[in-house]
């Protein structure tokens, strides 16, 4: 006698094989399983194939569950903890609008064009811009993944090469200052230089753009 018996997520046909054949073609399902009893009366086969939907039920409820925390676990991973302090949205727009006006302020070149601008060798462009960095004659601001040159801290007059005041500069600020902070001080209006920016006297007066870089560093030692 084939009896049928149904939970939530599934249903078991319990029977001959003759009678559970028969049955088959009625049931909606992509996939069934099959478990023979070589001896078994039909309420003990009903108990058995109970049990087995009871065991299918829980491992489908534990897979669930897994599911349901493993994306909750990758939502916590990508989503701040906790809502970012105002303070430090008001810092972060005040840095986007301070990197802004360092892009705008000047021509940035990129090793490639630097190289291409000085004559430099085409097969291998960045050699010797990153050396010149390197040897602190010239820095870079570090923008979305590359390394953008001053044009203001090159002199046409010897081949674009970089002016021998900004490595003076340089050598002022030592480790002090990174790429972006140097960029904001020749951006920066100077009182030392009567209210200019050093970027825009570099060439004209470089002596006084040294003289001023001392001048900031001696503070920030008495400081």
């Amino acid at each position: 006698m084939t009896a049928i018996r149904d939970t939530a997520a599934f249903a078991t046909l319990v029977g001959t094989p003759s009678e559970v054949r028969s049955r088959l073609d009625k049931v909606k399902a992509e996939q069934v399983i099959v478990l023979p009893v070589a001896r078994a009366d039909a309420e003990h086969a009903g108990v058995l194939a109970q049990t087995l939907v009871s065991v299918m039920s829980f491992i489908n409820e534990a897979l669930r569950e897994q599911n349901e925390q493993t994306l909750k676990d990758l939502v916590n991973a990508v989503v701040p903890k906790a809502p970012p302090e105002p303070t430090l949205l008001r810092e972060a727009a005040m840095l986007a609008r301070s990197r802004k006006a360092v892009l705008a302020s000047a021509d940035w070149l990129t090793a490639a064009k630097l190289a291409e601008l000085a004559g430099l060798s085409a097969s291998n462009p960045s050699t010797q811009p990153n050396k010149w960095k390197r040897q602190r004659q010239i820095f870079a601001i570090h923008h979305n993944g590359v390394d953008y040159f001053p044009g203001y801290g090159l002199d046409p007059e010897t081949d674009w090469r970089p002016r021998k005041a900004l490595k003076s500069v340089l050598e002022v600020f030592g480790d002090e200052k990174d790429g972006w902070g140097l960029a904001y001080w020749f951006l920066s209006a100077n009182s030392f230089l009567g209210g200019r920016r050093p970027q825009d006297v570099l060439a004209t007066q470089p002596e006084q753009v040294v003289a001023a870089a001392s001048d900031e560093m001696e503070g920030v030692v008495h400081a």
